[in-house]
């Protein structure tokens, strides 16, 4: 293969997800476990999701990667990241992470696994699983001659993301009042009944002329007439407290607002 034709082989079926084709300014990282890394390997993993372009863009290659902690490349940095694992400890989860976070928003993810190494022990099903769970999308898996890729792409948005959402006024509906129109006069639904005033029914105690308690008196003054009859004292006894001589006098001692105790006092006796 020539190397510089980045033209799609007849036997690749590249996914649907790559529907764009390389471009010259697209910044490329190809990761690898291995020591060494031929350069038409590398060009058939970028055919894959390459679709057709005829593109020579300048990859970047990091091999041995699987001995560094994390990839020493900058965050949201990569439009394209290519993985060409031999070894199947390599596609961890804490990798999927790392590449997800040297990609931009957006960019494209491609597992390039050749049929003879160790890494097709691993199912697609999990590969792609590992891949959801770093948060890409419209993951796929496809076979390419003696090799087999699952592509995947990165969110658009970030994390922690926000934007406005703009509230839409409700158009209210406009009452047409006409002028022709004669309102009524509210008082003219008046009669004289409706502004007669009522008349409160009578069924508490003090309400007529002479104090005397109600049926079924709460207020106490049914226990004080009561109390009145055992001592003999009449109700105009109590209303004129002074006898005749003026020697016996009732005295009215009010201990709350609802009790009356009446005491008889024996002033000093005198011959009438």
């Amino acid at each position: 293969m020539d190397a510089k034709s980045f033209s799609v082989a007849g036997d690749v079926n590249p996914p649907t997800t790559s529907s764009a084709s390389l471009r010259t300014q697209d910044e490329i990282l190809i990761v690898t476990d291995r020591v060494v890394l031929q350069l038409s390997e590398a060009i058939d993993a970028l055919n894959m999701v390459n679709k057709g372009g005829k593109q020579q863009p300048d990859p970047l290659i990091l091999t041995q990667a699987s001995s560094q902690s994390a990839l020493p490349v900058e965050s949201s940095s990569k439009d394209v990241t290519v993985v060409m694992s031999k070894s199947s400890g390599y596609l961890t989860d804490k990798l999927f992470t790392d590449i997800s976070r040297v990609l931009k928003p957006g960019g494209t993810a491609l597992l390039h696994l050749p049929a003879e190494s160790n890494a097709l022990e691993a199912t697609k099903s999990s590969i792609e699983r590992k891949l959801l769970l770093a948060g890409f999308l419209d993951v796929e898996s496809f076979e390419a001659g003696r090799s087999i890729g699952i592509v995947g792409k990165k969110a658009s948005w970030t994390i922690g993301s926000s934007f406005s959402i703009k509230k839409q006024a409700k158009n209210l509906p406009v009452l047409q009042v006409d002028d022709d129109f004669d309102l009524i006069d509210e008082d003219s639904l008046l009669t004289e009944e409706d502004l007669r005033k009522p008349q409160l029914p009578v069924g508490d105690c003090e309400v007529e002329k002479t104090r005397k308690a109600c049926k079924n008196c709460t207020c106490g003054r049914a226990e004080a007439e009561q109390k009145v009859e055992k001592l003999g004292v009449t109700m105009d006894q109590l209303e004129n407290p002074q006898s005749a001589c003026g020697n016996v006098c009732i005295i009215v001692s009010f201990i709350s607002s609802s009790v009356l105790i009446y005491n008889v006092t024996s002033v000093l006796r005198h011959t009438c």
